[in-house]
């Protein structure tokens, strides 16, 4: 609802929830000139997924990815277009789940196609032909191709961006159609984000790490510099005493070596108390915890006095697809469970003011942050949470089942996930944001936990974002950005 004007205004949208029937799906095609529709020859009221269609390079058919409700069951169909008749030409299945598959390249000149997939427990690298065999696969190891970034077919080179060991690291490799010749193009410790030009003559890198702000620099296809076109660094920085941000691993008491980092303030003194801030995601599969320059918001934080810190979960993609399926059915859980390892990790430092261990995040991070004041309120003392799930009965098909299966199914699972489930807990400071219009995490999650903290006579502060949706725009995003800054140096600082 807009609240703007007299009457406001009311938006319609589909939005089906976890459990709730999903709409029903046909894939057809139309020549530009009209004519008739030919039909892919799917069933037209079946419950499963349809998405990612991809044409021939040639047009003379169409692929699409078809996936069941339970989303555990994977097909590539390829569409004939004069009668709509479909082959499947790949296939995967997962006990936990499969996701579409985004990084999908056809050859131009060969009936081959390359797919990036985690069907092993880490994500690599395969080739398939369209008869649906596979011809090799290009990858292997405990480690995890993230992104194609071009497909030389002319030279038959497979140019992909990767973390291997360390995890925190992303670089560019370059491999042969067969599976031989493997080399890493980018050099510098840290976090390599690319572009590589046709044929992979040329590629441009935008690279940061701890203590390195981004460079954007051009670079032979063989990984020797061109030249540098950009660079983040300038006199200006060396006025500042700015802190400095370090990696760390945190071992669990079950044995998993968690990624972390903190941001010390300058000039530390060990024999001070200093107040901790998590700023977490924790969503799975995706990481904060990298050989990356830091925010400067997060460096003003901790030039303030604050120390910033943040750790990746078991869940969190380090580990591949084996920590990624642990979450399966009870998201929350493993979460928690390794921040809370991280905060007893801190706690044995003398330097840290166990009274003062906050936490902050968005979406999913508004998740944690919500169930780090409740599930885990022995251990979190403040929280700053945004545009929150607070219980993922109220969220989308599609993204929550595929990790929570359907409430019918996981009923236990949905209500020890839910921060509703874990309110009477709060006894810290829990302040809540959302916009009244996010069409992504609808508002009413963090209304009913607000409800149910009302109802057991709990405190805590909340702030609405009239006419803002998932990401707060213009003069509402800045007010959020400097509250957030208010909140912190109130609590943590006494200013």
């Amino acid at each position: 609802f807009r609240s703007g004007g007299p009457h406001g205004e009311l938006e319609i949208e589909r939005y089906p929830k976890a459990g709730d029937p999903n709409p029903y799906v046909r894939l057809g095609v139309v020549s530009r000139q009209g004519g008739s529709i030919t039909w892919a020859n799917i069933p037209e009221k079946a419950d499963h997924y349809i998405a990612w269609p991809f044409w021939l390079p040639n047009g003379q058919g169409l692929t699409f990815q078809w996936m069941n409700r339970q989303q555990d069951h994977l097909i590539i169909y390829l569409m004939n277009l004069a009668n709509g008749q479909i082959k499947k030409i790949y296939e995967e299945k997962q006990p936990s789940w499969v996701e579409f598959l985004e990084d999908l390249y056809f050859c131009q000149d060969q009936p081959l196609f390359l797919v990036r997939s985690d069907q092993d427990g880490w994500a690599h690298l395969y080739l398939y032909n369209l008869e649906g065999k596979l011809v090799r696969r290009l990858t292997q190891g405990e480690w995890t191709v993230t992104q194609i970034a071009l497909v030389d077919e002319l030279h038959k080179n497979l140019y992909f961006v990767a973390r291997q060991e360390p995890t925190t690291e992303s670089h560019l490799l370059v491999i042969n159609f067969d599976g031989r010749g493997l080399k890493r193009l980018t050099q510098k410790p840290g976090t390599h984000r690319v572009l590589v030009a046709p044929q992979g003559k040329y590629f441009l890198d935008y690279f940061s790490n701890l203590t390195t702000p981004t460079q954007v620099n051009l670079h032979r296809g063989d990984g020797r510099l061109v030249k540098k076109l950009g660079d983040a660094t300038t006199p200006l920085l060396a006025e500042y005493n700015l802190p400095q941000k370090q990696l760390l691993t945190i071992t669990t008491s079950d044995g998993w070596k968690l990624p972390a980092y903190w941001i010390l303030p300058p000039n530390f003194d060990q024999s001070k108390k200093y107040p901790v801030l998590f700023m977490i995601y924790s969503g799975p599969g995706s990481s904060t915890v990298s050989n990356s320059y830091p925010s400067l918001s997060s460096l003003y934080l901790a030039q303030e006095g604050i120390i910033i810190f943040s750790v990746d979960h078991r869940g969190s993609g380090h580990f591949g697809k084996k920590g990624m399926s642990l979450m399966h059915r009870r998201l929350g859980h493993w979460e928690m469970h390794d921040l809370i390892e991280a905060v007893k990790w801190l706690r044995q430092k003398p330097f840290v003011d166990p009274t003062k261990i906050g936490i902050t995040g968005g979406s999913y991070g508004g998740y944690t942050t919500c169930l780090a004041l409740t599930y885990g309120a022995d251990f979190f003392t403040h929280g700053y949470a945004r545009s929150s799930v607070t219980d993922w009965r109220l969220y989308d098909t599609v993204y929550t089942e595929r990790y929570m299966d359907h409430p019918q199914e996981n009923p236990e699972g949905y209500q020890q996930s839910s921060a509703l489930t874990h309110a009477a807990k709060l006894k810290g400071i829990l302040f809540m944001a959302h916009g009244d219009m996010d069409d992504n995490v609808h508002m009413q999650n963090t209304i009913q936990l607000i409800s149910r903290l009302m109802d057991l006579g709990k405190k805590f502060e909340f702030m609405v974002y009239p006419d803002q949706r998932h990401g707060f725009r213009a003069k509402k995003r800045e007010h959020s950005n400097r509250h957030f800054v208010d909140f912190w140096f109130k609590q943590f600082l006494n200013r």
